[in-house]
């Protein structure tokens, strides 16, 4: 009984801003910073979601909506298809110098993101892709996200290796193997590697930031940024909607995928 309370507590604990978050959004900019803070609202408002839906005039949060579900959703796509086809090779063919490529893959996990922001930025200016989506989604095409990869390889090894040779007596090839047998038993890793790369590609700032620059492109993050710098006097409430509004896909996706991402994650965790 005593671990269901404390339990409660600190769930209590950990919501409580993203509460005060969503209430302080029907407030007015007094009552967020006056003296006399309530928690509740005085009035339910809507106001400052219709007015910080607008943005800067010319662009509004619809426009950076788009925007970011056109960098999301091929980075999220591409970033499976690959992690699950380099994944399958590690786990279940030989080839050639396997174990060292294996082993410079991982440990490019250790490399923070400060050390390679500016040889990226390099390259992808000679590239001609800055202001442009390809930094994001072209990496995720060749598997550049190692941890995903690590993810696939440990749930594949985790599958008996007698499914591969019983669909081979049974005519199947390499490709029928992967496509037919084992994806429907890696759902789990799957939905584990979706959710991941869509969260940390929908709130990444950071990336946006350096490689995108033309208003037009801006995501949500640059959109929240940017209704900072707009104004000298900042409208805190309609922020606040707009950071409601933002996160909203993100808790949506997790709450109708989550039974998939927690086996997906305890079952990798186990294998590994």
């Amino acid at each position: 009984m005593i671990q269901y309370a404390l339990l409660v507590v600190f769930g209590i604990i950990i919501v409580y801003p993203l509460i005060w978050l969503f209430l302080a959004s029907f407030k007015t900019n007094d009552e967020i910073f006056g003296v006399a803070n309530h928690f509740l609202p005085a009035n339910f408002s809507w106001k400052a979601y219709a007015a910080g839906w607008k943005g800067s005039g010319q662009f509004t949060y619809g426009d950076f909506f788009i925007n970011t579900f056109k960098l999301v959703i091929p980075t999220v796509i591409f970033t499976v298809a690959s992690s699950i086809l380099v994944g399958y090779g590690f786990a279940r063919f030989k080839f050639p110098m396997q174990n060292l490529l294996f082993s410079i893959m991982i440990s490019t996990l250790m490399l923070p993101n400060a050390v390679i922001i500016i040889p990226r930025y390099i390259l992808f200016k000679h590239l001609g892709w800055l202001d442009s989506y390809y930094p994001f989604i072209v990496p995720a095409i060749f598997a550049c996200y190692p941890f995903f990869v690590f993810l696939m390889v440990q749930f594949f090894r985790g599958l008996p290796k007698e499914l591969d040779e019983s669909a081979r007596l049974d005519g199947c090839n390499s490709f029928s193997i992967l496509t037919k047998i084992l994806l429907p038993l890696c759902k789990p890793a799957v939905f584990s590697v979706a959710l991941f790369q869509f969260i940390w590609t929908w709130n990444d700032f950071f990336n946006s930031l350096i490689f995108i620059n033309s208003i037009k492109k801006y995501t949500l993050m640059l959109g929240l940024r940017m209704s900072l710098d707009a104004q000298a006097a900042v409208n805190w409430d309609q922020v606040m909607a707009m950071a409601i509004v933002t996160i909203v896909p993100s808790i949506v996706l997790f709450f109708f995928s989550q039974k998939y991402f927690v086996e997906g994650i305890a079952t990798t965790g186990l294998k590994g």
